[in-house]
């Protein structure tokens, strides 16, 4: 399978997770407001250990295994602090998660990352549809799929760390995204 490479976007780079990243992870991670939308494997409270346990057991084999890619997303004016982090799993309904600190939310910087995972998951990794669950209530990540002309393609529920809800698989085939970024 492909490496992780680093990604560039206007305003971001995006830089393979490492284990070294554990620290940070945990200081912009651990924050309900971050984390109420994700799927409910995320432990809550999360533990003082959670984000070194999800690299070291759980994300970074994944990455050895070539089945996921995780960048952390970081500032090009400070490419020192991680602010959230993006990633694609080889999953058949669970293509592309991230999260980003509250602090750099609504500026569109999920909306660059996005895009970038995005054409490495069609140009690099070959794939021909991007399948993404989300929360119903996260509206946020509704809009950044629409804006990134995916379509909803199903509803069902799920448990996510808030609780129960409304769950909506969002969805973009490769001829499709094509066709977005040609306009």
């Amino acid at each position: 399978m492909e490496a992780t490479p680093t990604l560039y976007t206007e305003r971001l780079i995006l830089r393979p997770l490492q284990l070294a990243d554990a620290e940070a992870v945990q200081q912009q991670f651990a924050h309900w407001d971050v984390v109420r939308y994700l799927n409910n494997v995320v432990p809550w409270p999360y533990p003082d250990d959670g984000a070194l346990t999800y690299l070291r057991d759980i994300a970074l084999p994944a990455i050895a295994a070539g089945h996921e890619w995780h960048w952390s997303i970081r500032l090009k004016t400070a490419p020192e602090q991680l602010i959230g982090s993006i990633g694609l799993m080889d999953e058949p309904e669970n293509n592309r998660g991230f999260w980003l600190a509250l602090a750099w939310q609504g500026q569109g910087l999920m909306t660059e990352a996005s895009s970038a995972v995005t054409e490495f998951w069609f140009n690099t990794l070959g794939r021909a549809v991007m399948r993404v669950p989300k929360a119903a209530p996260n509206i946020g990540s509704r809009k950044l799929s629409e804006r990134a002309g995916m379509r909803l393609i199903r509803c069902d529920e799920d448990d996510f760390v808030g609780g129960r809800f409304p769950r909506e698989i969002w969805e973009i085939t490769r001829e499709e995204w094509l066709q977005q970024i040609k306009r």
